[in-house]
């Protein structure tokens, strides 16, 4: 990869198992408060009566609205709203009153298989998501680093198999590189680097898989220009492949639009600028909360997160991509993600 952002091709070839939550990781999530009991769970909703396509436009959207039995419906509003309680107001019931559950949405598309529940206000109309998903430990890890790493706050609760996770706003990536990238409005520039300091800190990471339709452009109007920040929206693909390439975007070929725009407005030194500082905001976010990102390496350590395989390709890559033999020394996802860490406060020194 040259030094101006995204660049390259890469297809995967392979989907990823899922990974149960072991002992030590559900004793860290519990101890931080992600782990509660929900009152609906994943096999609850599962057991659906009818699927229907649910079309935007006449076009397939690649999700299913689901129904139950009425007496079952009932049952299961009352859980899901509870649980909608919990992500947003850690409990307290008695202010969500005049929410309702709209609609349960399906969507048997890639590893998660998610459950998407729409709610709505009734009072004013405004309504909100939150999804359903099958617990594993890869998606667990890879929301709890981003919500300590990243400059997005992200939350989310676990319970025995289950995993809640709430909606990330924003155009998904797919969607803007269709209809959005070639329209006024954005700043090409504010978005190419923010595409490359987005693609540093999936590298530090090691979350892969952050394709167009997995990440999400999020716009914000500000007094003089416009505020652009890519955020991922699937941590499916935390720590699992051993290809370097596969934790950065740009080798993606369906990221290829954004490709090229960061080819036609960033040069070498304003990418090696961007670079160092989106290290030095990660290496900043680790030092406020070193004792939590160290539980939450130890826990990861104890937990299949990949294969040793995997694990020693990817040690590999990183040798020969940072020119660092260091990484050679591990031969497990954690240890990796541990020295990536490590490695900032190196480099940053320089």
């Amino acid at each position: 990869m040259d030094d101006a952002g995204f660049t390259g091709e890469f297809k995967r070839t392979n989907r990823k198992p899922t990974f149960a939550i072991g002992e030590n990781l559900r004793e860290y999530l519990a101890r931080e408060g992600r782990e509660v009991a929900l009152p609906v769970t994943y096999a609850d909703l599962s057991a659906y009566s009818e699927a229907i396509p649910l079309l935007d436009r006449g076009k397939d959207t690649l999700w299913e609205t689901v129904t139950y039995p009425p007496d079952v419906m009932a049952k299961l509003s009352q859980g899901l709203l509870e649980i909608y309680a919990l992500l947003r107001g850690e409990g307290g019931m008695r202010v969500f009153r005049h929410v309702y559950v709209d609609r349960v949405d399906f969507c048997s598309f890639g590893n998660s298989q998610p459950f998407r529940i729409r709610i709505v206000n009734a009072t004013n109309e405004n309504h909100d998501y939150f999804y359903i998903k099958k617990g594993d430990a890869s998606r667990v890890c890879g929301l709890e680093l981003e919500h300590l790493l990243s400059p997005n706050r992200i939350h989310y609760l676990t319970g025995g198999e289950s995993l809640v996770e709430e909606h990330v706003t924003g155009i998904p990536g797919d969607v803007f590189a269709e209809k959005w990238l070639a329209a006024d409005g954005h700043h090409p520039v504010r978005l190419a680097k923010e595409l490359i300091k987005f693609e540093e800190r999936c590298l530090v990471r090691l979350l892969g898989d952050m394709r167009a339709y997995n990440f999400v452009v999020a716009v914000t109007p500000d007094f003089d220009a416009t505020a652009i920040r890519v955020r991922a929206m699937d941590f499916d693909q935390q720590s699992y492949d051993g290809r370097i390439r596969f934790y950065l975007p740009g080798s993606f070929k369906e990221n290829q639009p954004f490709t090229e725009l960061c080819r036609q407005h960033i040069n070498a030194d304003s990418a090696a600028q961007y670079r160092r500082e989106e290290r030095s905001l990660i290496h900043r976010r680790l030092l406020a909360a070193p004792d939590r990102v160290r539980d939450l390496l130890q826990a990861m350590e104890s937990n299949l997160l990949s294969t040793p395989e995997k694990a020693r390709e990817l040690a590999e890559g990183l040798a020969e991509y940072h020119k660092d033999p260091a990484f050679r020394k591990h031969s497990t996802m954690a240890g990796l993600i541990a020295e990536s860490l490590a490695r900032l406060d190196k480099i940053l020194r320089t």
